[in-house]
């Protein structure tokens, strides 16, 4: 019996982010001569072609449903802020035993905060800088049984997604003529369109006094920027292997004529590729704990309702998030 499941994600709570990227933008003068024109601010020792491959894999995380990044909200270290912000709302659902056609969507929006510090050589200045990503993807798979309880799903995927920079630089870069580089970083935007696909394995076995259910995924999808910002153009290779179990039994209270299921859930991803190490984390694990009401005794389009409790953690982050998901 496919669960069809529709999530709806928030974060809340905090987290510690240990790396942030650095950019040097190196402040050049001319001459103190009238006749001598000012030059522009310009980047100096930094690869352009490989920030703007980030940016692209930013959209990266955010193009596969994914427990780990669904609700996520990491601060930076020095400033206290959050130097990552996420949230994810989408879902998957097979449509029927008979008919084993998988179909997923979402939508997410993600912002990050990277610190770029700029210098004229005798007094360095900070330059606050967000990176605004909102992206949609969808997929289309199909279910073909090995047991009662496994079966394997490919799935092809698309992604669409854009990235708006904007660099709260002060008073002082006002008024400063700029090259390409800062132009982008100070107000660009970068579209970013992907094709791909996932290979999962599932196992779900239901019944009446427990439910229980395991996928592994592992996902590749190809991102490259178009009709973007002219100064810069990105590629990335979104890539990721992960393994998500939850755990459903009756907690022997009842609501709703129905069951109340207590929830217990686990998920672990590795960032492969691009993807490792770029928000500096490699892995996110997810442990949660939660509550479900069933409202299939109704006539009603959602027939349960969770709500669960996340603990984030990975390499140099840790955090809490809250999630709400409903099956119909």
């Amino acid at each position: 019996m496919p669960m069809h499941r529709f999530s709806i994600s928030a974060a809340h709570g905090s987290a510690r982010l240990c790396k942030a990227g650095l950019l040097l933008i190196s402040v050049c003068c001319g001459v103190a001569a009238q006749a001598d024109p000012i030059l522009p601010y310009r980047v100096v020792g930094a690869d352009v072609q490989r920030q703007a491959n980030a940016v692209v894999a930013l959209i990266g995380y955010a193009v596969v449903p994914d427990v780990t990044t669904s609700s996520l909200s990491i601060n930076n270290g020095s400033s206290g802020n959050p130097g990552l912000w996420s949230t994810q709302l989408g879902g998957g659902a097979t449509i029927s035993d008979s008919v084993p056609l998988y179909l997923e969507g979402l939508a997410a929006y993600t912002r990050y905060d990277p610190t770029f510090v700029a210098t004229d050589g005798a007094e360095d200045r900070k330059l606050p800088l967000r990176w605004n990503t909102g992206d949609v993807s969808g997929g289309i798979g199909w279910d073909f049984p090995v047991s009662e309880y496994i079966k394997i799903r490919p799935i092809f995927n698309i992604a669409l997604g854009k990235v708006v920079s904007d660099l709260t630089a002060g008073q002082w870069l006002i008024n400063h003529k700029t090259d390409r580089d800062i132009s982008f970083v100070n107000g660009g935007s970068l579209n970013a369109f992907g094709l791909g696909g996932s290979l999962m394995l599932v196992y779900e076995d239901f019944k009446p006094e427990r439910e229980q259910e395991v996928e592994v995924r592992y996902s590749n999808i190809v991102l490259q920027s178009f009709e973007s910002n002219a100064a810069v153009e990105g590629r990335a290779v979104a890539q990721s292997l992960g393994v998500w179990a939850r755990y459903r039994a009756p907690t022997g209270m009842t609501a709703l004529d129905r069951p109340v299921r207590y929830v217990l859930e686990f998920a672990h991803t590795q960032y492969l590729g691009q993807l490792r190490g770029a928000l500096g984390f490699d892995y996110l694990t997810s442990l949660g704990v939660g509550l479900e009401l069933d409202s299939s005794k109704y006539d009603v389009f959602i027939t349960r309702t969770r709500l669960v409790a996340r603990y984030v953690f990975g390499n140099n982050v840790s955090g809490v998030s809250v999630g709400l998901a409903a099956s119909f």
